[in-house]
């Protein structure tokens, strides 16, 4: 009974956690604790947590390099910022309104998906990867394009930031339900047929895997996650632009992914935080002309991360430093000692 306990709280940690710190964040802000600037940040990295295990649910675990994620999320903000926009008035600005526009904009997030997912998932490799790029900056291009009544066209749609100081707590909670839906189809017979694909999909084929069903699940999921994090990108704005949604911020979800490890989730979730505070610091640092060194910076993190995993001559290195290869060495020194 033991082992089952300690075995359930092991695997459900990441989720204890962030239950956790939603609690006690809702207890901070209920005394004031926090400062404004805490509140962004805490914000900003519940959204990057969401975006990032919704990726990790494409790339980590079926195996498909998408490289359009941000295009996702640009459907959810737009859509779901303007459903908001819409029920302001009617509605009030409050959890209602927003719960409506969560509704909304993942839906159409995960009918992109959808719609993208059918034939793109034909695809493998460098062919998706192109796809999926396309999608997004057509995405983006598109909502840049509209008329100023519609969706503000190049200047931005004006959205409602919410009214109460406790936005960030939502932002966690919505992280804690995303890691639950996600930790608990991956553990499922569903996820395993998705591994499964990602580890030999022609073997996976062949044990009767409905390989075109299982890729689509995890690609509409995935869309739907996105979107999500969309609108609450939107609600912590007053004006959204898809200048923000270009194909930059989809490599740097992906850098987020890459770093935290493929298919690791408890990665995904350390290594979003890292990020987050890794472009709190270097806007700080790199303003003006050298605020384009930042895309350059995560393209050689990228660059690092994938010699490091690949590169024979650094076999050794990996096993010996890995936490696998400390775990392995603890098991045999208790064994001897």
């Amino acid at each position: 009974m033991k082992k089952i306990l300690n075995s359930n709280i092991k695997n459900y940690a990441a989720l204890i956690l962030l239950a956790v710190l939603t609690v006690v964040f809702a207890v901070l802000s209920l005394c004031g604790a926090l400062k404004t600037s805490t509140a962004y940040l805490l914000e900003e990295i519940a959204i990057k947590i969401i975006l990032a295990l919704s990726l990790s649910l494409v790339v980590g675990f079926l195996g498909e390099l998408s490289l359009g994620h941000a295009g996702f999320m640009c459907v959810g903000a737009y859509l779901g910022g303007k459903t908001a926009a819409l029920l302001v008035n009617p509605l009030g600005n409050g959890l209602l309104t927003l719960a409506v526009a969560l509704v909304v904009g993942g839906i159409c997030a995960g009918l992109c998906g959808f719609l993208i997912g059918l034939p793109a998932l034909r695809l493998r490799g460098d062919y998706l990867a192109i796809t999926t790029l396309a999608f997004g900056e057509i995405v983006r291009t598109l909502f840049q394009n509209t008329s100023e009544q519609s969706f503000g066209g190049p200047i931005g749609l004006a959205t409602p930031r919410f009214e109460k100081s406790f936005f960030y707590v939502i932002c966690f909670a919505m992280a804690a339900i995303t890691l639950f839906v996600i930790q608990n189809l991956i553990r499922s017979k569903h996820g395993r047929a998705i591994k499964a694909i990602r580890d030999n999909e022609i073997a996976a084929k062949a044990t009767g895997i409905n390989v075109t069903r299982y890729k689509l699940i995890g690609f509409v999921l995935s869309a739907v996650f996105a979107g999500i994090a969309g609108v609450l990108y939107s609600y912590t704005k007053f004006n959204v632009s898809s200048q923000t949604f270009d194909y930059n911020y989809s490599i740097e979800i992906l850098v987020i992914v890459v770093l935290g490890g493929m298919g690791s989730i408890n990665g995904s979730i350390i290594s979003a935080v890292l990020i987050t505070f890794l472009n709190r610091e270097l806007a700080n640092v790199l303003t003006g002309n050298l605020a384009v060194l930042k895309d350059l910076i995560y393209a050689l993190i990228l660059i690092a991360i994938v010699i490091y995993t690949n590169a024979p001559a650094l076999k050794n290195f990996r096993e010996k430093y890995s936490i696998e290869g400390f775990k392995k060495r603890r098991k045999e020194k208790e064994q001897n000692g």
